[in-house]
């Protein structure tokens, strides 16, 4: 009985010893890893629906005609089964999944996606970052823990997130709609919009307008002040609301 005790405590120090040596070092990183895959999924429709559970994204619209991935993934498991990466593509609907569970764990993944020009976009993240640019067709991105940024693009705009800042810049979009739980608010237009609806629950809202249209805007804020220097018809058809309950709110003409 007092050999297994102490076999049991030898095996106990070292689980210990172990979590404690990977708890002491830094967590995985998706950039170190230095020989990232790559796919490539057919695409049958004029729509690709992306569904992450756990990485970071970056879409861009490319001349290919397949949807092109590559995949930088990092994982540790000092108990447990070993981290795991999946994709797959069924229906337009381009799946990835991350697989990391145990004791103490450290995994993670980041996903580059090149999307055929004239394709709407559609993304899901559970958790994870998302940068898109390029798209002239529709694009609606949700995440539920991460930050959006989106560059050169010109379909219409649905962009949400529940912990993190919302970004939008050289933005030719007629319609946009942008709302964070958690996070500041950002969108640069290039070109007159019809309908730009932003809101933060935490966050300042910032919305730079082209100075050639008069636009109809509705500010607010719960706690904080307002500035609104683009010009201004109740009558405009070209509609702006920004909105934060704790934040400054400013609508301002371009620079």
């Amino acid at each position: 009985m007092t050999v297994r005790i102490r076999r049991s405590a030898v095996v106990a120090s070292a689980a210990v010893a172990a979590v404690t040596l990977f708890a002491a070092g830094c967590g995985a990183d998706a950039g170190d890893d230095k020989e990232p895959e790559n796919r490539s999924f057919a695409l049958e429709g004029r729509t690709l629906t992306v569904d992450s559970d756990d990485s970071a994204l970056e879409l861009v619209a490319a001349d290919v005609d397949e949807v092109k991935v590559t995949r930088w993934f990092q994982g540790k498991v000092v108990v447990g089964d070993d981290p795991k990466v999946t994709w797959a593509m069924k229906d337009d609907k381009l799946t990835l999944r991350m697989k990391c569970s145990g004791m103490v764990t450290g995994c993670s993944a980041k996903h580059r996606i090149e999307v055929p020009r004239g394709i709407a976009v559609t993304v899901k993240d559970g958790d994870g970052s998302i940068r898109a640019s390029g798209f002239k067709e529709a694009l609606n991105v949700r995440t539920g823990d991460g930050s959006v940024r989106v560059e050169d693009s010109s379909g219409p705009l649905t962009l949400h997130t529940g912990d993190g800042s919302v970004t939008a810049t050289d933005v030719g979009s007629r319609r946009v709609d942008v709302h964070t739980q958690d996070g500041s608010v950002r969108l640069g237009l290039a070109a007159v919009p019809d309908r730009v609806a932003s809101s933060s629950q935490d966050g300042s809202v910032t919305i730079e307008l082209p100075a050639e249209a008069t636009y109809r805007v509705k500010a607010k804020t719960g706690d904080g002040s307002v500035d609104v220097s683009v010009p201004r018809d109740e009558h405009s058809a070209h509609e702006v609301s920004a909105e934060t309950r704790d934040g400054k709110v400013t609508v301002r003409t371009a620079n």
